[in-house]
């Protein structure tokens, strides 16, 4: 990949918000030049989309984010591939990462509460005919997402040891 498109995908990574205009000018190139890279970037899908990212607890609405590890077994010609495009089917699934180690997938799953994900696991989820076993793991607190700090001062009381 040349080194324009590396650097405006590092600097896209930093803030989506930069103008065409600025990257022009933070990698010393045109502004066409930047339109026709990001341009090709997408084509290829390599930029798959935008986001801002938030930071949830300041929000009025309450959520429940979960990470769910998924043992399954993978299916004959097909791998884990065939599983892991059932699951991206569902509305609650954020991310879906095939691992290593003891388990196969993690599913980054939201809810409205902790009863609405259960329930996903338990009816939805851990039904699917490949699915062997799942843990479900609840984010009680988010302290960097994507790079960003969310609280610029994590915690300021004195630690006191027994």
């Amino acid at each position: 990949m040349e080194k324009l498109k590396k650097d405006l995908l590092a600097l896209l990574q930093e803030d989506a918000r930069f103008s065409y205009e600025k990257l022009a000018k933070m990698t010393s190139t045109t502004k066409e030049q930047v339109e026709d890279a990001v341009a090709a970037l997408e084509a290829d899908g390599i930029i798959v989309g935008y986001t801002t990212v938030l930071n949830s607890d300041l929000l009025e609405e309450e959520k429940v984010q979960a990470l769910i590890e998924v043992r399954v077994t993978p299916q004959r010609n097909k791998g884990f591939d065939a599983i892991a495009e059932e699951v991206i089917k569902f509305d609650e699934v954020e991310s879906v990462y095939l691992m290593s180690g003891g388990y196969d997938l993690t599913v980054v799953v939201n809810g409205k509460n902790l009863k609405e994900v259960a329930m996903f696991v338990s009816e939805r989820l851990s039904t699917l005919d490949d699915v062997i076993s799942t843990t479900t793991h609840f984010i009680l607190k988010k302290y960097k997402l994507n790079g960003k700090l969310l609280e610029e001062k994590i915690d300021n009381r004195i630690v006191v040891n027994p």
